[in-house]
């Protein structure tokens, strides 16, 4: 447990106990919910790795050169940022970043491209709507998303993509979508396969959005029956046609770590590939960061997910990323 975890963590344990109210999911109250589903509640160190990562993006920015605006939609949000391998026919890796569905750009995530272009793949980073502007409706942001992967899909050959080995990965709010993404419809929404994700990294997200509708984002989001419904991805594992990755920090909330448990279990009892990964030691943010190192516990499970690792076989490659990442870590 980190530092900042560690006072969270006895702070939480040194609170005067405080009376019981009514239960609204599972054992919490309507206060315990709210908290579970709060991670600034337990990641004290927040604003920090939130200013880690911004510094980061701008050195990846600067390192792999800006990358490709293109827009998959008609909005002006509706644009993705394409960092481009060398290879031809490469891999395609689509992150969908998080921000409580409220926060954050793709610009912001550079720093997780690095790790995929040094590899031999492209990564592809989405911008899409906010809650907010999406009027509270969380079907516009699945939507968008949804749209987004189909388009790279379509079009992966014009930045020298393979559309057969497309991957997506999504954190927190990003993982929720990530999982709309890969129990999405594809033959009836979209014409497509219904294999049109080959894999998926889930982390620290939410996969069924029954306790999330009671808790104190439905201030902010309209929840509905059918949001419910056909948003959370633990309702649709007949439609997940690809190996999922699903991750969760032992920092998290209870919640979401229990979504992420539960999530793999069900999978798991559907007959579905999946490997579920624990960060022992990590909070909510600091989970992401792994993804950025191909040393780090999602980093390198999404790699041997892809199958497709030029680094190891380029041992010059290689020792330039290693000293990359160091550089990074040490500053």
């Amino acid at each position: 447990m980190t530092d900042s975890g560690l006072s969270a963590e006895l702070e939480r344990r040194s609170a005067p106990p405080r009376p019981k109210g009514p239960l609204v999911w599972r054992d919490m109250d309507q206060q315990e919910l709210d908290a579970a589903y709060d991670q600034s509640k337990y990641a004290a160190n927040q604003a920090q790795v939130q200013k880690r990562r911004l510094v980061n993006s701008g050195r990846a920015r600067a390192a792999l050169g800006e990358p490709l605006r293109l827009a998959y939609g008609p909005s002006e949000i509706e644009k993705l940022d394409v960092y481009r391998a060398k290879s031809a026919d490469a891999p395609v890796n689509v992150f969908i970043h998080g921000g409580a569905w409220r926060n954050g750009c793709a610009a912001d995530f550079a720093y997780l491209a690095e790790i995929f272009v040094h590899a031999g793949a492209h990564s592809v980073i989405l911008d899409f709507t906010n809650i907010d502007a999406a009027g509270g409706n969380l079907m516009t942001m699945a939507g968008q998303v949804r749209h987004a992967v189909a388009w790279v899909y379509k079009n992966a050959a014009s930045f020298g993509g393979d559309p057969n080995r497309l991957y997506v990965s999504g954190h927190s709010s990003g993982g929720h979508l990530a999982g709309t993404v890969v129990a999405a419809d594809w033959r009836k929404d979209f014409g497509l396969p219904p294999d049109v994700v080959k894999g998926g990294l889930l982390c620290s997200g939410m996969y069924d959005l029954e306790p999330v509708r009671l808790s104190a984002r439905s201030n902010y989001v309209k929840f509905t029956d059918e949001i419910v419904r056909e948003l959370s991805a633990l309702r649709h594992l007949d439609r997940i046609a690809c190996p999922l990755i699903v991750g969760y920090g032992t920092c998290e909330t209870p919640e979401f770590q229990r979504q992420a448990h539960d999530f793999a279990a069900s999978l798991k009892a559907a007959g579905k590939p999946v490997q579920l990964l624990v960060g022992e030691g990590y909070n909510h943010f600091e989970m992401l960061e792994t993804l950025g190192s191909p040393y780090g516990l999602l980093g390198r499970a999404v790699l041997e997910q892809m199958g497709w690792i030029s680094l190891e076989r380029d041992p010059k490659k290689l020792q330039t990323f290693r000293t990359r990442s160091c550089d990074r870590t040490n500053t």
